[in-house]
C-alpha cells in the first residue's frame, strides 16, 4: 500500500504558468504575513493541508523524447536543490516515486501497463478528466507521518500545453510537485515569471519552498498556524 491519496484536476482555461515582467519585478503577493502564506495551502473546502517530501525524489518521465527528458529532469533537480532536499537513483521501496506521464488523449492511460495497479479507479478517473476537459492531473501519496511518498503527474498535450515552452512546462511541474500546494494556490498568481525572456520561479515562491524544507519544520501539517512559522522564515521583501 502506498498510503493516503490526494489528487485534483487542473483545467487549461484556468492554469497560467507565467506572470508578466512587471509582476516579476514589482511587489510581492506573499509578503511576510501569515494571511499571505496560508492560502497557498488552504484547499477549496477551507482545510489547511501542507506536506513536503519525506524521502529522496526519484523521477521518471514517460512519453517525451530524450531532449525533453533532460529538460524535465534538470528542472526537477533545480527545484530539489533549491529546497535543499535530495534526489536518488532508486527508491528502495518503490523504485521510482515521481512519475510524469505525457499523452495526447486521456484514453491512452488505461493502456499503460500496470498503471491501474498504481492509480486506483483508473477508468473512472479517465472519465472524470475527459468530462472536465482537464489537461493535467496530479496524485500525491503519503507515508504514515503524512509526508509525500510518491507523486503521479498526468499531462494531456492539448493546444494550451503545446503552446508552453518545454522549459516553462518542466519548471512549473517541478515546483507544483515539490510541495502539496492548495488546489487553488496559483489561480490568482502563477508560480513562474518571465525575466529577460526566460521563465524563472517567482522569488516569493522560491522562498516558501526553502522555508518549507527547513529541517526544524514538520514534514506535514493540517494546522493553519503552520503558515505563521513558514512566514517567519521568508526573506523580507521591500
Amino acid at each position: 500500500m502506498l498510503g493516503r491519496i490526494w489528487g485534483w484536476t487542473s483545467l487549461s482555461r484556468r492554469r497560467t504558468y507565467l506572470a508578466d515582467r512587471a509582476g516579476a519585478s514589482g511587489g510581492s503577493f506573499l509578503g511576510k504575513m501569515m494571511s499571505d502564506v496560508e492560502p497557498l495551502f488552504t484547499r477549496a473546502d477551507g482545510s489547511y493541508v501542507f506536506a513536503r517530501w519525506g524521502r529522496p525524489i526519484v523521477p521518471v518521465v514517460f512519453g517525451v523524447d530524450d531532449a525533453s527528458l533532460a529538460v524535465f529532469k534538470g528542472a526537477i533537480e533545480a527545484v530539489v536543490t533549491l529546497a535543499n532536499h535530495h534526489m536518488a537513483e532508486t527508491d528502495p521501496e518503490l523504485g521510482v516515486n515521481l512519475m510524469v506521464f505525457f499523452c495526447q488523449d486521456w484514453d491512452e492511460l488505461p493502456e499503460v501497463p500496470k498503471l491501474d495497479q498504481l492509480v486506483p479507479d483508473l477508468e473512472p478517473l479517465v472519465a472524470k478528466l475527459k468530462q472536465a476537459d482537464a489537461n493535467q492531473y496530479r496524485i500525491f501519496r503519503f507515508d504514515e507521518a503524512g509526508a509525500i511518498r510518491a507523486c503521479f503527474v498526468f499531462l494531456r498535450m492539448d493546444e494550451h500545453l503545446l503552446s508552453v515552452h518545454a522549459d516553462t512546462l518542466a519548471l512549473a511541474q517541478a515546483v507544483q510537485t515539490i510541495l502539496l500546494w492548495s488546489d487553488k494556490a496559483f489561480d490568482e498568481m502563477p508560480p513562474l515569471a518571465m525575466i529577460e525572456d526566460k521563465a524563472v520561479l517567482r522569488p516569493e515562491i522560491a522562498d516558501v519552498v526553502r522555508a518549507a524544507y527547513d529541517p526544524v519544520m514538520p514534514a506535514a501539517s493540517q494546522d493553519a498556524s503552520h503558515a505563521l512559522r513558514l512566514a517567519a522564515r521568508l526573506t523580507p521583501v521591500s
